[in-house]
């Protein structure tokens, strides 16, 4: 016997109704643009004139031969790999010296998490002056510990260190607030079965403390890892991509093809590229975090 249903129309439109208003902004502000712009990429639009060719995968074809895209690239994962790990690691390490409650300790979470909501803008023209080499406050205390000045943000050699060390100084905050409540939330049963073990500070830290805050680690990777594919004021106000290129990412690169040379289609080659490596990044963490992030 078969038992036909009738399509419920009224609660089909409830379900819209409240999809919908959240589904719009979703489909206006992400997936039309990207969409967009993977169309452009196909183009030769130059950015300022209304008319344009399809021009197919000559904009990749073009951009996979240029070795300005390959130097990019390899930036691009330096500063990834020189911010995500040490902005981990350190706000691993603050937490663990601010867990406990301490007279002023509040000031002190103030004092490191207020770079984070402070404008990246403004950090980094306050970071061009502590980088000055003659008068800046960086090579006044490298001259107090007896080692030799540094050119900063005006050598190839040490530009993209620079950059670095402010986006970390940055981020350090926002990793160790998450990781102070992450801490607060671990049951003092399994620090206390530890201990009956024998276990030192170290064998505590592996066995109980890193297990539990996984999956804050694997929130905060993430998000690190988006932000430093996102980075971009702070290296136009610092270097400007340069000293010639060496701190030239992807996303700064999208910008000196698109309103710089005016070559918006091998811009968007370049963005759509950049998408393709965040989703790439992205499903490997997730697949890794199977593995190591405990709940």
């Amino acid at each position: 016997m078969i038992v036909s249903r009738k399509f419920n129309w009224k609660r089909w439109c409830s379900v819209m109704a409240f999809v919908i208003p959240a589904l719009l902004p979703l489909v206006v502000f992400w997936i039309y643009p990207i969409l967009r712009s993977l169309y452009l990429s196909f183009t030769d639009w130059d950015y300022m004139s209304s008319e344009y060719s399809i021009i197919g995968f000559k904009n990749y074809i073009s951009l996979f031969k240029d070795t300005r895209f390959y130097e990019a690239l390899w930036n691009t994962f330096i500063f990834g790999i020189g911010t995500v790990i040490p902005t981990i690691a350190g706000g691993v390490v603050l937490a663990l010296l601010l867990q406990k409650a301490f007279k002023g300790d509040g000031i002190f979470k103030f004092i490191l998490f207020s770079p984070w909501i402070t404008p990246t803008v403004a950090i980094s023209i306050v970071w061009t002056w502590i980088y000055e080499p003659d008068v800046g406050i960086a090579n006044a205390v490298l001259k107090f510990l007896h080692l030799p000045a540094l050119q900063w943000i005006n050598s190839s050699k040490t530009s993209m260190l620079a950059v670095i060390i402010v986006t970390i100084w940055k981020s350090l905050g926002y990793a160790m607030i998450f990781y102070i409540t992450a801490l607060e939330k671990v049951p003092k049963e399994l620090y206390e079965a530890n201990a009956l073990d024998g276990a030192n500070s170290w064998q505590r830290f592996r066995d109980v403390t890193f297990p539990s805050i996984s999956p804050t680690t694997f929130f905060l990777v993430i998000i690190t890892m988006v932000n430093s594919l996102q980075a971009y004021d702070q290296i136009q106000i610092l270097t400007q991509g340069g000293p010639s290129g060496s701190t030239r990412t992807l996303l700064y690169m999208y910008y000196q093809l698109g309103f710089e040379e005016y070559n918006m289609g091998q811009a968007t080659a370049v963005a759509i590229v950049l998408i393709i490596i965040t989703v790439i990044l992205s499903l490997l963490q997730f697949v890794a975090s199977k593995k190591w992030v405990h709940y």
